[in-house]
């Protein structure tokens, strides 16, 4: 018998703009075992009533749909959608990353971060701090290949994410 498959989804959730909406969210998770891969959150709409929670998880088709269909029965949430199964969509996420190293390393470094477009935003005489925004992937890999030249501490935003096209949610 075939185990089922683990997939990763990216679920975004507009909810109201209020107190404790987050706890709820998070809770949700934590009580029912599931795993936040990334979570980002940031009001959405000019008066600040809106915001949008991205929130990155894995599990089965039947694991996804139950956190969706939980999600969508919290208040005061608007819309719960899949971003993964909704059809073409853009993933994000912005890191900085300092890696701490003289000499050759440090060279290799620079010429990797022009390769990935990540911009220096800090710079002493042993370390530099990039700034890289893409793909969860691409910033794993630079980070990957950043270890091995004096890697020292990774920051991450967690993904932000919107259906592409006119796709609203």
């Amino acid at each position: 018998m075939m185990s089922p498959v683990i997939r990763s989804a990216t679920i975004s959730v507009l909810v109201e703009n209020e107190a404790g909406v987050l706890a709820r969210v998070v809770g949700l998770f934590s009580g029912r075992g599931y795993n936040i891969d990334s979570l980002t959150v940031a009001p959405v709409d000019d008066n600040g009533h809106r915001s949008r929670i991205n929130i990155v998880t894995s599990g089965t088709d039947m694991v996804i749909e139950q956190i969706k269909a939980q999600l969508d029965r919290l208040v005061p949430v608007y819309k719960v959608a899949d971003l993964t199964l909704g059809g073409p969509h853009i993933a994000r996420e912005m890191a900085l990353i300092k890696v701490v190293g003289i000499g050759e390393s440090r060279a290799e470094a620079l010429r990797l971060a022009d390769a990935f477009r990540a911009r220096v935003v800090d710079a002493t005489t042993e370390s530099f701090v990039f700034e890289m925004t893409g793909s969860s992937d691409k910033l794993d890999a630079f980070t990957a290949l950043m270890r091995p030249l004096g890697l020292a501490e990774v920051s991450r935003t967690g993904v932000a994410a919107l259906a592409r096209g006119t796709t609203i949610i």
